[in-house]
């Protein structure tokens, strides 16, 4: 099993991503940044890299942040925003609190972009995108052409934080209206959940599967018991693929095929329903979900953007400008 895929595998990926990237939607462009600041894209990629560098989990952390995102009122870097004396954000939020990390990445890269550009003109929203897909290229996984052109929201939604981002102990049922409610299928679905190959889960929230969860591999359950006992310990880490678990790759199917899904949410996907096939052809397939895993993010990437001059950039990701 490869940590990446051959270079002319990747190429492929790229070229059948780039009809959906270009098509997706009518608003947002690849191009978007060409002409006012050719060097945006560049700038993000290094600092991505050398986050990523630094610390290898902050890959799936920036990941999870353009997902947290999308799912709650589009894709507009809601989840950015800081709460103040009068204003709350989803940062404080069920799914949220505790669990998002990678602010102060974001703020860098901002910085970094702002001063390349010479001003503002590249919003969180994007970089949020942008950063996602530099992630998965710099921990090994495939790469998709971005559409760019939104802009930040001035509002966040604290309860559709709590109501609209799936739980780690959810059914596959749940996970599928979830989904579906976003116009993504199980096919995508299935390929999303894949960003489970990278990064890491507390131990409050998969207690409950390695101690009640009998569809689970035994000698997997004994030793996550190890890292996470049935009381205290609640902030222990365990990688959610603990074969690979800082190369993208489709090991996390693997994973589930063997009943060594971390979260109930991810066994959820291999547990004798609809989603069976999807996980088992992923398992044996890494091109198969490289291709639709970059797909399935362009598709992400374009719940309700605000564009032309709906929003802001902001200057500061933090706070409405």
């Amino acid at each position: 099993m490869a940590s990446s895929l051959p270079r002319c595998m990747a190429l492929v990926v790229l070229v059948l991503v780039a009809a959906a990237a270009t098509s997706a939607s009518a608003q947002l462009s690849t191009t978007f940044y060409d002409t006012i600041c050719p060097s945006a894209l560049s700038t993000i990629k290094a600092a991505v890299a050398s986050a990523v560098q630094t610390e290898a989990r902050m890959g799936a952390s920036l990941l999870r942040l353009h997902f947290h995102d999308c799912f709650v009122q589009g894709c507009d870097a809601s989840v950015l925003l800081d709460d103040t004396a009068t204003f709350t954000g989803e940062k404080t939020a069920g799914p949220n609190m505790g669990s998002l990390r990678g602010f102060e990445v974001i703020d860098t890269i901002k910085s970094a972009v702002d001063k390349a550009c010479g001003a503002s003109v590249v919003s969180c929203a994007d970089i949020l995108a942008v950063a996602a897909r530099d992630s998965v290229v710099a921990l090994g996984g495939p790469s998709w052409n971005v559409p760019l052109g939104r802009r930040d929201s001035t509002t966040a939604s604290f309860g559709g934080a709590n109501t609209d981002l799936p739980s780690p102990d959810s059914s596959l049922a749940t996970l599928t209206s979830a989904f579906q409610a976003k116009g993504l299928n199980l096919q995508e679905l299935v390929a999303l959940s894949g960003a489970h190959t990278i990064g890491q889960s507390r131990c409050s929230l998969f207690r409950d599967r390695i101690y009640n969860d009998t569809n689970i591999a035994p000698l997997f359950a004994f030793r996550r018991r190890l890292q996470c006992p049935r009381s205290g310990g609640d902030d222990n880490l365990a990688p959610l693929d603990n074969l690979t678990p800082n190369r993208f790759d489709n090991a996390y199917y693997l994973n589930l095929v063997f009943k060594r899904g971390l979260l109930h949410s991810d066994q959820e996907l291999f547990n004798g329903g609809s989603a069976d096939a999807q996980v088992r052809t992923y398992s044996l397939n890494p091109f198969a979900f490289s291709r639709d895993f970059a797909a399935a993010m362009v598709k992400m990437g374009n719940i309700n953007p605000l564009t032309g001059n709906n929003g802001q950039v902001r200057t500061n990701c933090r706070k409405v400008n």
